[in-house]
């Protein structure tokens, strides 16, 4: 039986092993109890329901139907085989055109038309993850902060600073107000950033649009 050297080179990086990934906390408890005991209304009715999960499935079904009945603009069909070499010289760049200009219409439209989106300054990512980390990387500097409003996502911790070394700092919304955001709570969040951070990332948080405003401080 070998044994381990105690001089050993570490083959992993700190990032790989410490535990910036925040599976440590009690929303991906929730994501394993659910993985080893699933709900299910008749097989098994005691089951754990999946509650926490950040998707919408309402219109699952419309966009299954939809790829049914539009094979042709899936790169995973007979049909639409023939964009894959289009496709995939988009994907490492800004994202598909057709995409980027359906997206700033769409974009546009919500808001009643009252503004316009540049297709050409839309950069499309896989999944809102993705794009979190990115704009954390983009914005902010290993021990730069955001202050983020609560209640938050608690993947935050996850997506925003695990493998951006940024940090979050609680700005305390209470449930007496509504969660309004306040000039107090961002003055005491503020203060307490202070003692330790170079910079700071002001960041407005809501459910439906986690990063809507942003803007930067430096002391």
């Amino acid at each position: 039986m070998g044994l381990v050297s105690m001089d050993q080179p570490q083959l992993l990086s700190k990032i790989a092993t410490g535990d910036g990934h925040g599976e440590t906390s009690s929303y991906f408890d929730g994501w394993k109890a659910y993985d080893k005991n699933p709900f299910h209304p008749t097989k098994n009715p005691q089951g754990v329901i999946q509650m926490g999960l950040a998707e919408s499935q309402l219109t699952a079904d419309l966009v299954q139907n939809w790829i049914m009945s539009n094979p042709e603009a899936s790169i995973c069909t007979l049909e639409g085989v023939h964009n894959f070499k289009e496709m995939a010289n988009f994907q490492d760049y800004h994202g598909l055109p057709e995409f980027r200009n359906a997206v700033a219409k769409f974009m546009s439209r919500t808001r009643g038309n009252r503004v316009t989106f540049d297709p050409d300054r839309i950069v499309m990512s896989g999944g809102a993850t993705g794009a979190h980390e990115a704009t954390a990387f983009c914005l902010a500097d290993p021990g730069d902060a955001f202050l983020v409003p609560t209640p938050y996502y608690p993947g935050f911790d996850r997506d925003l600073r695990w493998r951006t070394g940024v940090k979050l700092v609680p700005v305390i919304c209470e449930s007496a107000n509504n969660f309004k955001l306040t000039k107090q709570a961002l003055e005491e969040a503020y203060e307490k950033a202070t003692e330790d951070t170079s910079e700071l990332k002001f960041t407005h948080n809501n459910p439906s649009n986690p990063l809507a405003q942003l803007w930067t401080e430096t002391h």
